[in-house]
């Protein structure tokens, strides 16, 4: 790989384009718009993600080897097909198969024709009978927005006013815009969830890591959801549990995209929660997450590109493993701490000035998720500012350096949980991976 084009400005590219940079020493890499913290380590373009014209221009201007698009907008808005046209490699579902995420409904009805393992649920465009739905439900529903909505969209009820609310709130107050004027009510599911990845080129499956978000903003998974604050990897999923989620879950869902004619080539991510009955789909996403692609990627032993290669040349067993092996190191873990700004995840204020990146760089993975520069000196840009990752050979160490570096950096307002990985800590404490029947 000797010229390579990241499209995206978050935490996510920023670690994208950092495990390119050790991948393939010498690459030259373009990221649109890229950020401060990414402007470190390749050439940026200030081109919004959205802009899919200006985009698919500065790929055929740079001549990449490949184009690996980070935020799913623009692969629901078209730019892989675009890209394609003109003649570009690029890691990235198209249109088509990127309603997996642009569509919570579409999503929803493949996985029942599919006989894929997912909660009970309605679909909805008129707000009164998805309340009457959802009071039905009672303390067990989940409202869900149709279309994107920044990982914001999804809101767990804890009785039925709460439903209620939060059904008016997306399609009467249109809160998310037309993204929350179709709903999806759910049935609630218990247990614990793990953000799942796989490379999918059509029907072949290869299995990329596990690892677990924490989506609610304070300690003790409380507040309103968020983007995520935080990831650890790998979760140390039982045999079975993986088996099963790679059989029944994303081997169907690859299957059935490619007979519907909209065969997926990318990174899966499923959200799954692990129940009593077994593994369930909570949601699917059509690109890695963020802040797991902060986790995932610097436990990657291969480049990210050369994995998908080896999916496309049908170098996948069937267990998922690509020449019979894992693609993350063993003994190694990541731990994974958001730094939001006041506010997050509503209203927040950018140009708060940052201070202590560089102190706590000499202990930890800082990748950038919302910053600017202003002069000199690097300000706040966004909800979500810096993800802090620490490395080690357990989760209790990567844990300790992550933290160790989050001390370092101060800004006005900052908030972050200071629980990412306990859970996780305290199951491996209590006798190992996570079991699943």
């Amino acid at each position: 790989m000797k010229r390579l084009f990241v499209i995206g400005g978050g935490g996510r590219e920023h670690a994208i384009v950092w495990h390119l940079v050790g991948c393939y020493p010498g690459a030259t890499i373009y990221c649109a718009p890229g950020n401060p913290g990414i402007a470190r380590l390749a050439t940026c373009l200030p081109l919004a993600p959205t802009d899919l014209h200006g985009l698919v221009a500065a790929a055929v201007a740079v001549e990449p080897d490949l184009v690996i698009v980070g935020p799913e907008a623009p692969l629901v808005g078209g730019l892989t097909d675009r890209l394609q046209a003109a003649g570009l490699r690029t890691l990235g579902p198209g249109a088509a198969a990127a309603r997996i995420e642009g569509s919570k409904a579409f999503a929803k009805r493949l996985m029942a024709r599919a006989g894929i393992p997912t909660a009970p649920f309605e679909i909805f465009d008129d707000p009164y009978r998805a309340i009457a739905y959802a009071r039905r439900l009672r303390a067990r529903a989940v409202v869900k927005a149709d279309g994107l909505a920044a990982g914001k969209g999804v809101i767990v009820c804890d009785g039925p006013d709460e439903a209620e609310a939060a059904v008016r709130a997306m399609m009467v107050d249109g809160v998310f815009g037309d993204a929350g004027r179709r709903v999806v009510v759910e049935e609630r599911l218990d247990g614990q969830e793990v953000s799942v990845f796989a490379l999918v080129d059509g029907e072949a499956v290869a299995w990329l890591g596990a690892a677990q978000d924490h989506k609610r903003l304070h300690d003790g998974d409380r507040g309103p959801n968020t983007g995520g604050m935080g990831a650890v990897a790998p979760y140390p999923l039982a045999p079975a549990a993986r088996a099963r989620i790679l059989h029944q879950i994303l081997q169907p869902v690859a299957h059935a995209l490619a007979a519907e004619g909209c065969a997926y080539r990318g990174v899966l991510f499923a959200g799954v929660m692990l129940t009593v009955d077994g593994p369930q789909v909570l949601e699917f996403n059509c690109r890695l997450g963020d802040p797991e692609a902060q986790v995932l990627l610097p436990l990657l032993r291969v480049g990210l590109p050369e994995a998908f290669a080896a999916v496309t040349g049908g170098l996948v067993d069937a267990d998922g493993r690509l020449a019979g092996d894992d693609l993350l190191a063993p003994d190694r873990a990541a731990c994974g701490v958001v730094l939001a700004s006041q506010g997050y995840p509503a209203t927040t204020l950018p140009g708060v000035p940052i201070h202590g990146v560089r102190e706590a760089e000499a202990m930890a993975l800082v990748f950038h998720n919302g910053t600017a520069r202003r002069g000199e000196r690097l300000v706040t840009a966004g909800g979500r500012v810096l993800t802090v990752t620490g490395l080690g050979p357990d989760l209790a160490t990567a844990r300790a350096r992550a933290y160790g570096a989050v001390a370092r950096v101060a800004f006005a307002g900052m908030q972050y949980r200071t629980d990412i990985g306990n859970r996780l800590l305290a199951t491996v404490g209590a006798g190992g991976g996570e079991s699943c029947r």
